[in-house]
């Protein structure tokens, strides 16, 4: 029962490849194979929009319960401090070891482009944006519109002064509110309990489409690329887990365990958002405090993403590599320090890796128009880089509970098998 989920997840993702191959090599041309393409994007679309709906109040709600039952304003800044620390570190070790792998495998190097004219674009949105922009951006002008469009830090950011504002106040008024949020907070992870059940199907129609509209000869097109930076997201896997185990000791296998449906449902839809819920839940249950996981997790989601970073790196020099542009060893770490700060205005854009590699690869020489040699594998690419980003997220959830006391012992794996218990009824 408890691996329930897990298996119809991994059955959907192989019968998605199935009917998309199927679908391939049917189809009459590219435009039939895109249209029908379309129709199993919607299982997917819908997926995706039911969690889409719950992530906004369910950050409002455990971020404000978290801050609202401790009361004490310096230990969420030392939880915050603690893990923009770890972020940081993991953004640089994902950056070099993205740097260092390119260079090693010279993913390409056998292309030999010629450079394209200097108008060619990729009708991508390619507006950078600056350190200045970022911090302003992270203040929300209207609590609504942020809820609206689920930008997370903002979101973040009011739940922080609301959850201060409710533990000022001593009055009857204030506890009455905050006995309402914490069961708003149970009612969201019921929600999410729900929402959940529909993966499956979400997975199934996001690997069909992408493999109708591209046909699985794809990966065999670019299978250097795909295999090096496949090989290079490993290699920061075996980091991560090495880190984790130095702070949490062997029980980060048991997370790791624990955390598989939401990296399986990361990977499967390429998106982090689909795997935000499932991941909390399995947070709380292998032990992190809920005000930890409430404020750590939302902080990664903007400024934790171990496989972007390297993706962002394996992107930018593949480009340089497929034209023949040089690029010296300082004018690679200037590029990817500068793609670290760009990322972290723009992680809720669709395709953010992308759309940061078109916006600052142009500053360097190297041609937009070399995005479109890895449009048409940027799905399969986005999967691997997404799943990183969640392991990378639940281990440092996990090391900065450590850090703060916070971590209890693992909770005995129900998972599906006792579908009625949120997770906070451990905790309270």
């Amino acid at each position: 029962m408890r691996s329930k989920l897990t298996i119809l997840i991994l059955a959907s993702a192989v019968l998605g490849v199935l009917v998309g191959y199927a679908t391939h090599e049917l189809a009459s041309d590219a435009a039939t194979a895109a249209s029908i393409a379309g129709y199993y994007s919607v299982m997917a679309d819908i997926f995706l929009r039911l969690v889409k709906m719950i992530i906004a109040p369910l950050v409002f709600s455990t971020v404000v319960a978290g801050i609202a039952g401790t009361g004490d304003a310096k230990s969420v800044g030392r939880i915050g401090l603690k893990a923009l620390a770890w972020f940081i570190s993991a953004s640089l070790v994902s950056l070099l070891l993205g740097m260092v792998f390119a260079n090693l495998f010279q993913p390409g190097a056998n292309l030999r482009l010629a450079l394209p004219d200097v108008g060619l674009s990729t009708n991508l949105k390619t507006g950078g944006i600056s350190l200045k922009e970022f911090i302003v951006h992270v203040f929300p002008r209207s609590f609504i519109e942020s809820m609206s469009t689920n930008e997370i830090l903002q979101i973040l950011v009011f739940s922080v002064f609301f959850g201060f504002a409710l533990t000022a106040l001593k009055a009857q008024p204030a506890a009455t509110l905050v006995k309402a949020v914490n069961e708003l907070a149970h009612v969201m992870l019921k929600l999410t309990e729900y929402v959940m059940l529909f993966a499956p199907i979400g997975v199934f129609g996001a690997v069909a489409a992408a493999i109708t509209t591209q046909g699985i000869g794809v990966l065999v097109v670019y299978g250097k690329f795909i295999g090096a930076f496949y090989a290079t997201l490993a290699v920061l896997w075996v980091a991560l887990i090495s880190a984790g185990f130095f702070f949490l000791g062997g029980s980060v296998f048991t997370l790791l365990r624990m955390v598989r449906e939401p990296m399986l449902i990361a990977f499967t839809t390429a998106s982090s958002e689909a795997a935000y819920p499932k991941l909390m839940d399995r947070l709380e249950r292998f032990g992190a405090n809920e005000r930890v996981t409430a404020l750590t997790l939302p902080l990664g989601y903007s400024f934790n993403l171990d496989g972007s970073m390297v993706y962002q790196a394996f992107a930018s020099l593949f480009i340089a590599q497929a034209y023949g542009i040089a690029m010296p060893l300082s004018e690679q770490i200037t590029l990817l320090l500068v793609m670290m700060l760009s990322s972290k205005g723009i992680a809720g854009v669709p395709r953010a890796s992308l759309v940061v590699v078109a916006a600052v690869a142009p500053l360097f020489g190297l041609p937009e128009a070399g995005l479109l040699l890895i449009m048409g594998i940027d799905q399969f690419l986005d999967m691997g880089r997404t799943a990183t980003n969640v392991i990378g997220n639940g281990i440092a959830t996990a090391v900065v509970a450590k850090w703060e006391g916070q971590l209890r012992p693992p909770a005995p794996e129900r998972e599906e098998a006792v579908p009625g218990a949120p997770a906070v009824e451990a905790a309270a």
